[in-house]
């Protein structure tokens, strides 16, 4: 199994928004963009929370995903 980062703090930078901010905008768990923007590297992650948070920064999911190990 692949293993992914999630740009979220890269992206929140680029628009000036905290994590609790991306959390508000989106009605994603604070504590999900937390993990998401903390973690080195994950294997799993909830596919409508990439797309919430995608869609709050107005770029595509695959934008959002950096891939790590396939």
């Amino acid at each position: 199994m692949g293993r992914i980062r999630l740009r979220v703090r890269e992206f929140a930078q680029e628009k000036g928004w905290t994590l609790r901010e991306v959390s508000n905008r989106t009605g994603v768990p604070y504590t999900t963009i937390a993990t998401y923007a903390n973690s080195p590297g994950m294997a799993t992650v909830d596919y409508t929370a990439l797309d919430k948070i995608a869609r709050a920064f107005d770029i595509a999911i695959e934008d959002l995903v950096e891939i790590l190990e396939e």
